[in-house]
C-alpha cells in the first residue's frame, strides 16, 4: 500500500443488460494507493460498489502501515492497548506460514529495512554496512508472537509490513463478499492482484494478460503472455515497477531479509498461481527473492501452485521457466 486513501473515488459504474435476467456490472475506483476494477454478472441488477469501498477501507484502517492510526501501525508503535482484528490475524498466520516455506526469503519483520532504502513510509536513509547490521539485529519472524488478540515481541524495535501481500488479500476479502452475495461469475484485481470465478458475458474463462518485466516505472509494458482464470488467483512479483538507480547501480525493492539488502538473482518476474490471492501475492515474493534454483526446488515441494519465471541469461535474454499446471494456462506467449 502506497498510501492512505479513507474515501474513494467513484470513477464510474456501467451496467450492460444481456438479458431480462443477467447485468453485466463494471466498477472502478482508488484503494490502498493503487486502482480497483472489478467486473461481475448479476441477476438481481445490483451496484455493488459502496458495500465493496466500506469493505476496502476498514481493510486499510487494519493492516495499512501509511496508516499511523492503522492496527499495524500502532503494533508498531507498541501501543500495549491495541488488539488485532480479523484481517490482521490472516495476515499474521499467512505470513509466518509462508516466512516458514520460504525458508525467511519472505518475512514482512524487513519493515525497518524498507524505511531505511525508501521503500517505505519513511524517509530514505545513507545506506552504510554498519546502519543496516544494526537494523537485522530485530528483523525476524521468529521475534514475535500473535497470542490471542495482542502481538508479543521480544525485541520492542521489531515491525511488521503486510504491504508484500495485503493487496492480495484484498482481492479475497472482495472475491468472499461477492460470493456471499451470490455472484457466481466475476473478476477482481486491485493493484494488479486477480482474482477470477466463473465465464464471461460471452461464456469465456476469464483472461488476464502478464507484462514484458522490462524496467518501466511510468507506463505498462507490451504483453508477454494470456493467462485463463478460473476460480483461482494469480499475481506477480518483479523489480521492474519500484526500484532506484544510484552511483550506476539499480537497487529494487525487494529486500533479502539475511543480508538487509536488495535482493541479487537474475530472477525478472515471478507469476504464480494458486486458490486464493493472498497466498499468490505473499510466496510471489519470497520466490523472487530465493532466486532461480531455489524458486525451482520451492515449486517442486509446493504443488499447490503454478509459476511462470521469468529470468536473464547472461547474455541478457529472457528466459522462461513454467511449471506445467501454468502451461496449460498460457493461451499465447510472444
Amino acid at each position: 500500500m502506497k498510501k492512505v486513501i479513507t474515501t474513494f473515488l467513484l470513477l464510474f459504474c456501467t451496467f450492460k443488460v444481456v438479458s431480462q435476467q443477467l447485468e453485466s456490472a463494471t466498477i472502478e475506483g482508488e484503494t490502498q494507493g493503487t486502482t480497483y476494477h472489478i467486473t461481475y454478472l448479476d441477476t438481481k441488477h445490483r451496484n455493488l460498489q459502496p458495500e465493496i469501498e466500506k469493505l476496502l477501507v476498514d481493510f486499510d484502517f487494519s493492516v495499512s502501515t501509511y496508516n499511523p492510526y492503522s492496527i499495524i501501525s500502532r503494533v508498531n508503535q507498541n501501543d500495549k492497548d491495541v488488539e488485532v482484528d480479523d484481517y490482521f490475524k490472516v495476515c499474521f498466520k499467512k505470513a509466518k506460514e509462508v516466512w516458514k516455506n520460504t525458508d525467511g526469503a519472505f518475512d514482512p519483520t524487513v519493515f525497518p529495512l524498507s524505511n531505511a532504502w525508501g521503500f517505505g513510509p519513511g524517509k530514505k536513509e545513507t545506506i552504510e554496512k554498519a546502519k543496516i547490521d544494526s537494523i537485522l539485529q530485530f528483523v525476524g519472524f521468529q521475534l514475535i508472537e500473535l497470542k490471542g488478540n495482542k502481538i508479543v515481541k521480544k525485541d520492542p524495535r521489531v515491525a511488521l509490513d503486510f504491504n508484500a501481500f495485503a493487496q492480495g488479500y484484498s482481492v479475497d476479502v472482495v472475491a468472499s463478499f461477492l460470493n456471499k452475495k451470490g455472484i457466481k461469475s466475476y473478476i477482481v484485481e486491485i493493484g494488479g492482484e486477480v482474482y477470477a470465478k466463473g465465464t464471461d458475458l460471452n461464456g469465456k474463462i476469464w483472461e488476464v494478460g502478464l507484462e514484458n518485466p522490462k524496467d518501466n516505472k511510468e507506463a505498462k509494458n507490451p504483453l508477454i503472455a494470456n493467462v485463463q482464470l478460473n476460480n483461482c488467483a494469480i499475481s506477480t512479483s518483479g523489480n521492474n515497477r519500484r526500484y532506484f538507480i544510484e552511483n550506476g547501480v539499480k537497487y529494487a525493492h525487494h529486500l533479502d531479509p539475511k543480508t538487509g539488502y536488495p535482493a541479487k538473482n537474475n530472477l525478472l518476474s515471478t507469476s504464480l498461481i494458486a486458490k486464493d490471492c493472498i497466498t499468490t501475492d505473499a510466496n510471489a515474493t519470497g520466490v523472487l527473492v530465493m532466486g532461480l534454483e531455489k524458486a525451482k526446488q520451492f515449486l517442486q515441494n509446493h504443488k499447490e501452485i503454478e509459476a511462470l519465471l521469468i529470468y536473464s541469461d547472461e547474455k541478457g535474454n529472457f528466459n522462461y521457466y513454467k511449471t506445467p499446471g501454468f502451461a496449460k494456462l498460457i493461451s499465447e506467449v510472444k
